[in-house]
């Protein structure tokens, strides 16, 4: 009986204290300033690994002062088999914690833009982003399977705002498109650098030529940076407001910004495989001549050896990696691995046009035939890619080795030389 008049009293007694405690923690949240929440987003670098630019979510708490940036794009050159795991399309990347002043500071001297938005997140949503970015962090958690356009710094970011904002963000920029695709995107930005636009271009296979919603195209920090101006949020009354409060530059870019779209090479490559393919042809008719016969030797080499070479890289990578935008690659047709078969018959053709056989005449007939199909192939709906300019570029030259390999059959001619 003494123990339940007890746990009565102790009953009575929370249940008066409760509203205390309760108009008490209101009051503390009420007081409390609310976490500040910002996007930086860093223009392209100079380094090929720069030219996608980058960008991190600070969170600032006014309470304690403590202002961090949340930076998805980390690795590690050093880390265990990264070049290995790297060309298997097996890449591992981490969430990290720097102070955004030294991070500012650093991209500006290195000629980098730099632009801040401050978000409009009500402080519910402040807390519950910086919960799952502290969560990121976790030893366990803090690894993410890498890809270059679907799980990035930048698509990371983009999926923990959308958390905190209940889908809304995904909602909202999943219909929009421009019709860009992942192609168009990724050459503008490395056209600065041509060799390496051409690398990876050539690499690229249909994936990357899919037509992208704002969502989807939001894998570039800079196209997101965009897209996030014209998003809105309700507020507490439900009035709809841009989820950009502010925008301030707080670098500008010392580096040419690069173009929108990138360059149509496609009149220019036909131009230069018309050319070449005619110089061959007229090397190929003055084959009495040494230094014709040389020169024709070492262009054909030259160019079965590259497209060959490329062939198998294109074949390896759609065959033993997970670089799931480098398979199919429909550039096959033109960079054929059977290119390296005819490696011995232009190299002999160094010293005099020696007969040509049969089976290297077929290999260079199937070689031409593989590149016109793949000109044919641009009008199916089955063959997406848009790799017509290395089709206008290579045709000609295959064309013309084909038509060398089925005339020289060992016809003797004079030799000057």
């Amino acid at each position: 009986m003494i123990r339940l008049v007890f746990l009565g009293l102790c009953l009575a007694f929370v249940a008066a204290a409760w509203p205390a405690l309760a108009q008490s923690e209101v009051s503390e949240s009420t007081t409390s300033p609310a976490l500040e929440v910002s996007l930086l987003t860093f223009g392209p670098g100079e380094i090929y690994w720069q030219r996608f630019g980058h960008n991190a979510i600070v969170i600032h708490d006014p309470a304690s002062g403590e202002t961090n940036s949340y930076n998805y794009g980390m690795f590690d050159f050093d880390e265990e088999d990264f070049f290995l795991n790297f060309l298997r399309g097996r890449m591992f990347y981490q969430i990290a914690v720097e102070d955004p002043a030294d991070e500012i500071n650093w991209y500006a001297s290195e000629g980098r833009s730099v632009t801040r938005q401050n978000l409009r997140l009500s402080p519910e949503q402040a807390r519950a982003l910086k919960t799952y970015l502290d969560t990121n962090l976790l030893p366990e958690n803090r690894h993410y399977r890498y890809d270059y356009f679907t799980s990035n710094c930048s698509t990371r970011i983009r999926d923990a705002l959308n958390e905190v904002l209940g889908g809304s963000l995904k909602m909202h920029m999943t219909s929009p498109s421009r019709g860009y695709t992942y192609r168009m995107l990724a050459d503008a930005l490395t056209s600065p650098s041509p060799m390496l636009m051409a690398v990876i271009d050539i690499g690229l296979g249909p994936f990357a030529d899919q037509r992208l919603s704002y969502w989807k195209d939001s894998f570039v920090p800079m196209e997101f940076m965009a897209h996030l101006r014209e998003m809105k949020v309700e507020d507490a009354s439900g009035a709809l407001l841009p989820l950009v409060e502010s925008e301030t530059v707080l670098a500008k870019a010392r580096l040419p910004a690069p173009p929108a779209l990138p360059p149509d090479l496609r009149w220019p490559f036909l131009g230069l495989g018309l050319g070449l393919g005619a110089l061959m042809l007229y090397l190929s008719s003055c084959r009495e001549s040494a230094l014709a016969r040389r020169s024709f030797s070492v262009l054909a080499v030259l160019i079965s050896l590259s497209c060959g070479l490329i062939g198998l890289i294109l074949l390896g990578l759609w065959s033993f990696t997970e670089h799931l935008s480098a398979w199919r690659n429909e550039n096959l047709l033109i960079f054929s691995p059977l290119c390296l078969l005819m490696l011995p018959t232009w190299w002999r053709s160094w010293r005099l046009p020696s007969k040509v056989s049969a089976f290297a005449r077929a290999i260079a007939a199937i070689i031409a035939l593989l590149a016109a199909f793949g000109l044919f192939s641009k009008i199916l709906s089955a063959f997406p890619q848009a790799n017509l300019a290395w089709i206008l570029l290579l045709l000609p030259t295959h064309l013309v080795l084909a038509l060398v390999a089925t005339q020289w059959r060992g016809d003797r001619i004079s030799v000057n030389g």
